[in-house]
C-alpha cells in the first residue's frame, strides 16, 4: 500500500482534515506563540517602541537573535505537538502511519540525504566565501555561538518536521484520499510551501523570483515523499537546510536572524536570477538522480501523477 494510500486505513473524512487544520493552526499560531508574546509585552511595557514589533527582524534585534529564535522556533514544536495530537484524536492514526510505509522509521535514510545535504551546504558557503570574501564579515563569536548551536540542534529539526508533517504528510495523504489522485496534492502542497514562506524578509528584498525557489523546494520535498513512500528523505533534507543556513550564513535581510559564522553583506538585488533559480533546475534534479540510484525508485509517472485508488476493504481495517 502506497504513503497516500495507506491513510485509507485510518478515519479520513474530509470534515476531519479541516477541523484538523483548525486545531493545527490553533496550536501553532496562538498556543505555540504565547511565549513570544510575553517576552515581546515585557519589553514595551519596560518602554521599547511598539513599532519595533512589526517585523521579524526589529523582534529579532530587541529580543537578541538567540532568544528570538528559540521562540520562534518553540511555536513550530508546540504545532508539531498538534498535528500528532490532531492524527490520534480525529484520524486514529498512529505516527508510524504519517511518517512512512515501511515497518519501522527508516533513520538510515534521513542520515544518508542529511549528510549529502550539509556536506553540500557546507562547501557551496565556504565556496563562495573564497570567491568573494568582500561579501562576508567572519561574525564567530563563541559563546552566542554556542547558544545558537543548542538552539538550532534541538529545534529546528522540530521546526522542519512541523512542515514536512503538516504538508508532505498531514495534507499530502489528505488531498490524496480527498482527490483521488497524486499529482494534486504534489502541485497543492508545494504552493503552500511557498505561500507560507511568501512574507520572508527575502521575497520583498528579492522579488517573486524568490517564490520560484521555495515553491521548487516544496516540490523536491514532495517528490521525494511520492516516490520514497515515505518522510525519511524530507524530513532529512530540510532539517540540513534549515540547520546548517542557521549555523553557517546570517544577514540583515533574511528571515533567520543568527549568530552565524559568516554575515553576508552583500546587496541582495544584485544576486544573479541564476543564483535563485539554479538550485531548482540544477541541484535538485541531480539530488534526486542520486536519490533514486540509492533507492531503486521507478515508474515515475504513476508514484508522481497516477491516481490514488482506494484498496479493497479485506486488505485493511479501518480504525473506529
Amino acid at each position: 500500500m502506497g504513503y497516500i494510500q495507506q491513510a485509507f486505513s485510518v478515519l479520513h473524512d474530509w470534515w476531519r482534515y479541516l477541523i484538523g487544520l483548525m486545531i493545527i493552526f490553533i496550536f501553532w499560531q496562538i498556543i505555540g506563540m504565547i511565549p513570544l508574546l510575553i517576552f515581546l509585552g515585557i519589553e514595551i511595557i519596560n518602554g521599547a517602541d511598539a513599532a519595533a514589533v512589526s517585523d521579524m527582524t526589529q523582534m529579532s534585534s530587541l529580543l537578541g537573535n538567540n532568544l528570538f529564535l528559540f521562540l520562534m522556533l518553540f511555536s513550530f514544536a508546540v504545532g508539531l505537538g498538534g498535528i500528532i495530537f490532531t492524527s490520534k484524536l480525529l484520524h486514529k492514526q498512529s505516527f508510524l502511519n504519517l511518517t512512512t510505509t515501511r515497518p519501522k522509521i527508516d533513520w538510515k535514510r534521513f542520515w544518508f540525504v542529511f549528510i549529502i545535504w550539509g556536506v553540500f551546504s557546507i562547501g557551496t558557503t565556504f565556496l563562495s566565501y573564497y570567491l568573494a570574501p568582500e561579501d562576508y564579515i567572519f561574525s564567530f563569536n563563541l559563546k552566542p555561538f554556542i547558544i545558537l548551536c543548542v538552539i538550532v540542534i534541538l529545534f529546528i529539526p522540530l521546526q522542519t518536521s512541523f512542515e514536512e508533517y503538516l504538508l508532505r504528510g498531514y495534507l499530502m495523504q489528505g488531498f490524496g484520499v480527498i482527490l483521488k489522485n497524486r499529482w494534486a496534492p504534489l502541485l497543492i502542497t508545494s504552493i503552500i510551501f511557498g505561500l507560507l514562506h511568501g512574507l520572508n524578509p527575502e521575497v520583498d528584498k528579492l522579488g517573486p523570483i524568490m517564490m520560484v525557489f521555495y515553491i521548487g523546494t516544496g516540490l523536491l520535498l514532495g517528490i521525494m515523499t511520492l516516490m520514497d513512500e515515505g518522510l525519511e528523505l524530507a524530513l532529512g533534507f530540510h532539517a540540513a537546510n534549515n540547520i546548517f543556513t542557521a549555523l553557517l550564513v546570517t544577514s540583515d535581510w533574511s528571515a533567520l536572524q543568527t549568530d552565524a559564522l559568516l554575515t553576508s553583506i552583500a546587496d541582495p538585488t544584485e544576486m544573479a536570477v541564476s543564483e535563485i533559480v539554479a538550485p531548482v533546475l540544477i541541484v535538485y534534479p541531480i539530488l534526486l538522480l542520486i536519490l533514486s540510484k540509492k533507492y531503486g525508485w521507478t515508474n515515475w509517472k504513476e508514484k508522481l501523477t497516477g491516481k490514488v485508488i482506494e484498496p479493497p476493504k479485506e486488505d485493511y481495517k479501518i480504525i473506529e
